[in-house]
């Protein structure tokens, strides 16, 4: 198949394989997964305080009172209700202000107590949701939540603490609880969403993405919690709530994968360039996956079996005689299909905006002012770009922080703050239950941070391949390439199978059925999926970075051989997923022609996989590597140049001091004078001494004024 230059191969499967992990890839996990990994595990008994400062206050309203369940009142009624709590929000004491929050948040959790399933819970809380938003609810805890941010008395508090636990978080925790289900509930569309529902999801994505909460959109304000946490300066702040939210605002104003690829579709209409004929993401999924690699003690095995015997070592002596002479189908498609090459070479969007960049450089006035489209992408990165280095800074250490191969130091972050208690375990049971909530919630904080990283990368190299360029070189200057190696380098068949999960807990499991007895031995079972999603999630996340970093990059595809990569990446192929095995083959390809001629003839199995999986280009030598080849290479040089050119586009786009010495001068007198000039308010009342001051008071040499200069 030939994709605009590009050819994909398929080779037959082996009909002995194992099957492949039922895995879908997307934008998210299902609703009610999402929703449970909000709470940690020893959140759970908050949610019986939820409902009792509900219930307290709803049987206070007089006008409901005669009606007890909040699932029997009229839209009005509820309403009515919801403006009442509204107002409570803006009390003075803290506490009282706290209780009103719960009850909301109850609201929020769909009134679990008059449901009888999870169902039920889940319609409950979309119904009770779109009510919040409809009657401001959001904005007016958006106000609650800066205030907390700014709250000095209670970080200085914090920073003070030998041990930070979940009391210190409780006001922010419920805020932002309250947030990410308004925003994670109306950003999932269903079917039989009603029509003010729809419209007002479209509303309430257009106010996340513009600056409309405080000047600047709200993803910035959690991005502020991030690097704030990340300074020491605020310990006590929830990061796996802030991440989540974070995660989901970008995921609602910028749009998923599919949104991505209709967008993909409109710039290459809008730029008059050939169609996309096919969604990679599709063309992915359908695959399958492939036999992993030998490993090591196999190899070994096959060894002791050649001493065995005479005969079976002619046997296998001949078998990598056959594999040495193995010639790749790779060249019958390019002597086939290069006549096509020209008419069929893709072009990017990335490329025509670079070129264009350069018309602009070259000839500012010419050309004139560049009408660059107010995007959500366009306005996140406006609002990032003068904090950018400190927020990648942030999320990495985040990242290394949560990773299952990070040893714990005394100088790193503290991200456990919102999971653990203020009572530790006693019993062997209870040191358990906390050391897989301790497991699940890092689990969490990694998908988090890689599908916020894969997001931004993708959405800013649509929006402006320069923007993209900037946030990767932040990346990798932050040693984000070896970390996500650093990440790989564990027994990663044991991470995407751990099940740090107790079922029972979940929400909204845990709030509509009677709680079983927990022992040991059912904590040890664990559930009785084949893998865990999110971290399957995760690693497919953090493969995709480092192959939008590495691409077309050949100081950084060095990186990835002097950080002997090549190992750790064939361990991850054994897990028998096709997409995260297509990521660690598009990882090992572009290395290796720089590995050597004994690495490929040793990993002939690896490199079949390669021809089989990755898309070729008709020029692609990427297995014909020689000396020549693997030169010396410039890190800083490369890096540099690049980032020359990112600074060029973010001046001459966004420095509001640009084009200085090109801009018309204003010679005539009288158009001058004639000019309004923007004046204080207080202007009028100092002006008469301002005159005294500088005019009156001040003697004018007559003399030197009338001299020749």
């Amino acid at each position: 198949m030939i994709h605009d230059g590009l050819i994909w191969l398929f080779f037959p499967q082996s009909s002995m394989e194992s099957p492949n992990l039922e895995f879908e890839y997307g934008d998210s996990d299902m609703l009610t997964a999402e929703l449970s990994e909000l709470y940690s595990y020893t959140e759970e008994p908050e949610f019986a305080l939820n409902r009792d400062y509900f219930e307290e206050d709803f049987r206070s309203h007089g006008s409901v009172s005669l009606r007890r369940r909040w699932t029997e009142l009229t839209v009005d009624e509820q309403r009515a209700y919801v403006m009442r709590l509204l107002d409570a929000l803006e009390v003075t004491d803290r506490d009282k202000r706290l209780k009103v929050a719960r009850a909301i948040l109850y609201l929020a959790q769909g009134v679990f107590d008059e449901c009888d399933t999870e169902v039920d819970v889940l319609h409950w809380s979309r119904h009770n949701i779109f009510v919040l938003y409809d009657m401001g609810i959001f904005t007016a805890l958006l106000e609650l939540l800066s205030m907390e941010i700014d709250n000095s008395q209670a970080c200085s508090s914090a920073v003070r603490k030998p041990a930070i636990s979940l009391a210190e978080s409780t006001e922010l925790r419920v805020l932002l609880s309250i947030m990410y289900l308004m925003v994670e509930t109306i950003r999932v569309q269903t079917e039989d969403d009603r029509p003010e529902w729809r419209a007002a999801r479209e509303t309430f994505k257009n106010e996340l993405g513009s600056p409309l909460y405080n000047g600047e959109p709200f993803a910035l304000l959690l991005f502020t919690m991030v690097t704030k946490f990340c300074s020491m300066n605020a310990p006590h702040f929830p990061m796996k709530k802030v991440l989540l939210l974070l995660w989901k605002t970008v995921l609602f104003t910028l749009g998923g994968f599919e949104e991505l690829q209709q967008m993909k579709v409109g710039a290459r209409e809008r730029l008059s360039l050939p169609p996309l004929p096919e969604d990679s993401i599709k063309v992915v999924r359908a695959m399958r996956a492939a036999s992993p690699p030998a490993s090591a003690m196999e190899l070994i095995e096959q060894q002791q079996q050649q001493k065995r015997g005479r005969r079976s070592r002619r046997v296998h002596a001949s078998r990598p005689a056959h594999t040495h002479t193995y010639t790749p189908p790779h060249t019958h498609f390019l002597r086939l299909f290069l006549p096509l090459s020209k008419e069929h070479k893709y072009v990017s969007v990335s490329e025509i905006q670079m070129r264009r960049e350069e018309e602009l450089l070259q000839c500012p006035l010419s050309l004139g002012e560049e009408e660059v489209e107010e995007t959500p992408a366009e306005i996140l990165y406006v609002g990032m770009l003068p904090n950018l280095s400190q927020y990648v800074i942030a999320l990495l250490k985040l990242l290394l922080a949560a990773a299952p191969t990070s040893k714990a130091k005394t100088d790193s972050i503290n991200i456990l703050a919102d999971v653990l208690p203020e009572e530790m375990p006693i019993t062997v049971l209870q040191s358990m239950k906390l050391g897989i909530d301790v497991n699940r919630h890092k689990e969490i904080i990694v998908k988090a941070i890689s599908a916020l990283l894969l997001l931004l990368l993708k959405h800013l190299k649509l929006n402006h391949i320069y923007q993209f360029e900037i946030v990767s070189q932040h990346l990798v200057f932050a040693n984000c390439i070896p970390l996500i190696l650093k990440f790989f380098n564990q027994n990663i068949m044991s991470y995407i199978s751990a099940k740090n999960s107790i079922c029972v807990l979940d929400f909204p499991h845990c709030v509509v059925h009677e709680m079983p007895e927990l022992t040991a031995e059912s904590l040890e079972a664990g559930d009785n999926n084949q893998f865990c999603w999110r971290n399957l999630f995760s690693c497919i996340n953090l493969l995709r970075i480092l192959n939008k970093l590495t691409k077309w990059k050949h100081s950084r595809t060095m990186m990835l051989v002097v950080f002997k990569s090549a190992p750790i990446l064939k361990r991850a192929l054994k897990v028998k997923q096709a997409m995260m095995q297509l990521y660690v083959l598009k990882l090992l390809k572009i290395q290796t022609k720089y590995l050597g001629r004994q690495w490929r003839k040793s990993n002939m199995k690896t490199m079949s996989a390669i021809y089989q999986k990755v898309r070729h280009r008709l020029n692609d030598d990427w297995a014909y590597g020689n000396d020549i080849d693997a030169r010396p290479w410039d890190f800083q040089a490369e890096e540099c140049a690049l980032r020359e050119s990112i600074e060029k586009f973010n001046s001459r786009r966004y420095d509001k001091n640009k084009n200085g010495d090109f801009a018309p001068v204003d010679n005539c007198l009288q158009s001058v004078l004639g000019q309004r000039v923007e004046l204080p308010e207080d202007f009028h009342y100092s002006y008469e001494m301002w005159l005294e001051r500088e005019v009156f008071s001040q003697p004018i040499q007559w003399e030197g004024l009338l001299q020749n200069p």
